[in-house]
């Protein structure tokens, strides 16, 4: 730093002002000291500046090891949030949800002096562990399945699969059939949950739901046994993973998507609007979530220990129509 402000003509002071984007300093001033700073490669010492200011301006990422497009998604949106706020991420993974993989977990975002946790874990167990180390370190829960106990943003589930089912009973179909998520999941059960609702709402029967996994695998192993029953004319998918294996077993069974069957999926991954035919799925703006659980946590750090109740903000999906769904065909 006194290199910079020794090729710039000016104080130590005036070269930090600059650096932390104070308002009080002239243009002129502030361009030769970025001219300087430019032309000597200067980099902060991030332990320097953390030792001044015990703040390390990076914040920790607890996720479950996944291939998911949900907690991928969500992963990349709050490490992108983080930044555009000027904060650098460390990201500690999770391959086992229990209590002791989670503590493991914040010792070692601890060790890298981070100034807060952002959580996406799908298990409650790990929400559960966080919110008893949460006095000294604030954490936010991102994801289904969070403890009260915690700050925490989701996405509303149960009112995205209350789109996704009134929209096929909108278009004519007497009930929606239901191939779940995993049992032990929350975002799985709460959309469970939405479907089960919007049916009873509308005095609909409810078929059962069996639980699987996130996977097209289990979707074509479900679709199989739901296309040999000619009563079903619509379905509702956990994910769009799980709607693509159906959409692959009711081809296999000649059974015509839109024509015989509607099939509506949730999250909208990239591929959807390219499955065969173009999937009407629930869409989760994964963008605000990242940049409101930043926030969450940030408003966190500058309470400074003021407690207050825990917030918690649920984010509403929205449908995407494309070409799976249709009216039922008629009766002969």
């Amino acid at each position: 730093m006194r290199d910079v402000a020794r090729l710039a003509g000016v104080s130590n002071q005036t070269v930090s002002r600059v650096l932390n984007a104070h308002p009080h300093v002239r243009d002129d001033t502030r361009r030769r000291v970025l001219a300087a700073v430019q032309a000597l490669g200067y980099r902060r010492n991030q332990a320097a500046r953390t030792l001044v200011t015990r703040r390390s301006g990076t914040l920790g990422i607890i996720a479950y090891e996944s291939a998911l497009y949900g907690p991928t998604s969500m992963l990349y949106a709050i490490e992108g949030a983080a930044r555009s706020a000027g904060y650098f991420v460390t990201v500690a993974g999770l391959r086992d949800l229990d209590r002791r993989s989670v503590l493991d977990a914040v010792d070692r975002l601890r060790q890298q002096s981070v100034e807060g946790i952002i959580t996406i874990a799908p298990k409650p167990v790990v929400a559960g562990t966080l919110a008893q180390v949460s006095d000294d370190l604030p954490v936010v829960g991102v994801g289904g399945g969070q403890d009260e106990a915690l700050p925490s943003v989701q996405i509303d589930n149960a009112a995205g699969a209350g789109l996704a089912t009134r929209h096929l009973l909108n278009l004519g179909h007497a009930t929606v059939h239901h191939v779940a998520g995993p049992a032990d999941w929350p975002e799985a059960n709460e959309r469970a949950d939405g479907w089960r609702a919007a049916l009873h709402a509308t005095g609909r029967p409810s078929p059962y739901a069996t639980p699987g996994m996130w996977t097209a695998r289990t979707g074509y192993a479900q679709g199989r046994r739901l296309a040999r029953d000619p009563s079903v004319t619509a379905i509702f998918c956990a994910n769009d993973q799980i709607a693509l294996g159906v959409l692959r077993a009711l081809h296999e069974a000649g059974r015509r998507v839109p024509d015989e069957v509607s099939v509506v999926g949730f999250d909208d991954t990239p591929d959807a609007g390219y499955f065969l035919p173009p999937l009407t799925t629930v869409r989760q703006d994964f963008a605000e979530l990242g940049r409101r659980s930043l926030d969450l946590l940030l408003a966190q750090l500058d309470a400074a220990g003021h407690q207050s109740a825990p917030e918690r903000v649920l984010l509403l999906p929205h449908l995407v129509v494309r070409a799976s769904s249709a009216a039922p065909p008629q009766s002969s």
